[in-house]
């Protein structure tokens, strides 16, 4: 049996191993792979990995061996799972392996606003500590998170690991999720003080310190932060965005942030990736941006491949887990 991985390089850039894949059949290695030869890569091949790479229908529909498609990520929306349904191809993803790192990787991007380590440290390593004639002093405002409200939007795994964060901070925590049963899970399980409270969207706009997002990218969520959700945002909220960069109308935003209706946003995602020199937040003002990494701790990474790994070996016996078709 074939097996083709087609962008493992994210995933592995070399301080993990493929070879535990190598008892399912003979494995071929691709860092990354450009539109114009995935085809050609995958034409012979049993099962394929994937992170990125997008499969069309003309595609699958070329690749008569294809029976498995193992996506390393939660999101699948590269691979037309409707034209694998058709064609007989499983399609699996990696659900709830990037909690607990997205959920740090969220309050890191929130302390750089809220403690301002980096602009402190800086400052030191440039010697005004020594010039300082008091035994303290700070280069920009600190905040306390104590007290203050955070909005989250979705509430699935990672934002109730992120409300638990917030909790132990004592802050008080708002949600807006279709799914309300979610909130009544989580309060049956939580102390009077981890309790959160279900709002609407507009509510939580004009109430959070800062807002969150954490919801799936649906078509009825496109842009959902855009001109007319930022009007009705706190002024001098904190955005913070690690789930879809298209969530975000980047342009208004970087609007927001200019008129400082914004106090800041912080963001691990765009709408385009990598980052296009036409990004309207490339040097935004108050912007934070990391490059898509709140998932790439190597702790999280070992644990994405083993799922990958359980997921193939257990279609292989006969019981397909983690299927998304």
């Amino acid at each position: 049996m074939k097996i083709v991985i087609l962008d493992g390089h994210a995933l592995n850039p070399g301080d993990l191993s493929y070879d535990v894949l190598k008892e399912f059949g003979e494995v071929t290695y691709y860092p990354q792979t450009p539109p114009e030869l995935t085809l050609e890569r995958i034409i012979d091949a049993d099962y394929v990995f994937l992170n990125k790479v997008n499969l069309t229908r003309d595609i699958l529909s070329q690749c008569k061996n294809l029976k498995y498609i193992g996506v390393f990520a939660t999101g699948y929306n590269v691979v037309d799972i409707e034209a694998a349904r058709d064609l007989g191809i499983v399609v699996t993803n990696i659900p709830a392996y990037s909690t607990m790192a997205v959920a740090q990787h969220v309050f890191a991007l929130i302390m750089q606003f809220y403690s301002a380590i980096n602009a402190h440290s800086k400052s030191v390593m440039s010697g005004d500590w020594i010039k300082s004639p008091d035994f303290c002093y700070w280069v920009s405002p600190l905040t306390e998170l104590y007290g203050k409200t955070i909005g989250l939007i979705g509430f699935g795994s990672i934002g109730q690991r992120v409300a638990r964060i917030a909790s132990s901070f004592g802050m008080n925590v708002i949600v807006n999720t279709r799914s309300s049963n979610r909130i009544d899970e989580y309060n049956a399980k939580a102390r009077d003080d981890e309790k959160v409270k279900g709002v609407s969207l507009d509510e939580l706009l004009a109430s959070s310190d800062i807002v969150s997002l954490h919801c799936p990218l649906t078509k009825d969520n496109n842009k959902l932060i855009n001109t007319d959700s930022l009007k009705k945002i706190k002024k001098g909220a904190l955005l913070v965005n690690t789930a879809r960069g298209a969530l975000v109308d980047e342009q208004a935003v970087r609007e927001a942030l200019e008129n400082k209706t914004l106090s800041g946003f912080a963001c691990d995602v765009l709408s385009e990736e990598p980052m296009s020199k036409d990004c309207p937040l490339l040097n935004a003002p108050n912007c934070v941006i990391t490059p898509h990494v709140a998932w790439a701790a190597k702790e999280t990474r070992v644990r994405l491949l083993d799922i990958a790994v359980e997921n193939l070996r257990s279609y292989l016996n006969g019981k397909v887990i983690n299927k998304v078709n």
